[in-house]
């Protein structure tokens, strides 16, 4: 059987004369987690938007389960950028969580996590209540799903927006630099959400500056520079042994196995 979940190959983005991204390639396996690390810049957080074509590439192909997202083809055999109402099944099947949080602040946790099941029609407003304390439980914030979301610390916003991703039963769920908006202190309790989310096997691609989780907590990593790939690997292996200068350099300068946070577990 074949295990690729997803298949990114020759993926490029440019911006005019701008070349963010410069042929990647590569796949994600079910239940796998892979970790993009490397400088401000590189192209990672480009690279997850254009997974989901929040971005469309410049080229290449992105494949999820044999499906090509973004691209439909004509009658006369060619391909088309699909329209955002044809993107729309296909952006369900892969969640996102952004740096920011993006919560509607005039409606309660609960409403903010089933929102999108309710207005897609995908399910009644009983079922989506029901999913959405189930995604809360996920994350440990049940107890708060009839708050608003000023109420909440920054950790616990970021952890209602992972419900959030989560009630779309995604297959593939991208997380782009998910603690970046954090204070320190908070850091914790969301790295060890995601922590169990990968422990349950969900297959999960992480923008990360987080070094020591991408290592303990990622099954690959990559690591990109100036749009390109410099490494791959096992994820301990990438960081505890790099085999290329400049990810040696990289790390050096970040803190080899460096952490800014201790991982929690959320309350």
């Amino acid at each position: 059987m074949n295990d690729i979940l997803l298949t990114v190959k020759g993926l490029k983005k440019s911006y005019g004369a701008v070349e963010v991204l410069k042929d990647i390639s590569f796949d994600l396996r079910r239940g796998e987690t892979l970790s993009l690390i490397g400088p401000s810049g590189s192209g990672k957080s480009t690279c997850l938007r254009c997974v989901n074509y929040l971005e469309k590439p410049s080229g290449g192909e992105i494949v999820l389960e044999g499906e090509h997202i973004g691209r439909v083809r004509t009658g006369d055999g060619r391909t088309r950028t699909m329209t955002d109402r044809e993107l729309a099944p296909q952006r369900s099947e892969i969640g996102m969580v952004f740096q920011l949080f993006y919560l509607w602040p005039h409606l309660t946790v609960r409403d903010n996590v089933a929102l999108a099941s309710i207005k897609t029609g995908r399910m009644s407003k009983a079922e989506a209540y029901e999913l959405a304390e189930a995604m809360l439980e996920k994350v440990h914030l049940r107890h708060k799903a009839d708050e608003y979301p000023e109420r909440l610390s920054g950790g616990q916003q970021q952890r209602v927006a992972i419900a959030r991703a989560l009630a779309q039963r995604p297959k593939l769920i991208l997380f782009d630099e998910p603690t970046s908006a954090l204070d320190p202190e908070l850091v914790g309790e969301v790295l060890g959400v995601i922590r169990e989310l990968a422990e349950e096997g969900l297959s999960m691609i992480l923008v990360t500056h987080e070094i020591r989780f991408a290592r303990d907590v990622g099954d690959r990593v990559i690591f990109m520079d100036g749009g390109v790939i410099v490494e791959e690997g096992p994820a301990a292996e990438v960081i505890n042994h790099p085999a290329k200068e400049r990810t040696r350099a990289f790390l050096g300068q970040v803190g080899h196995g460096a952490s800014s946070s201790t991982i929690v577990r959320a309350a």
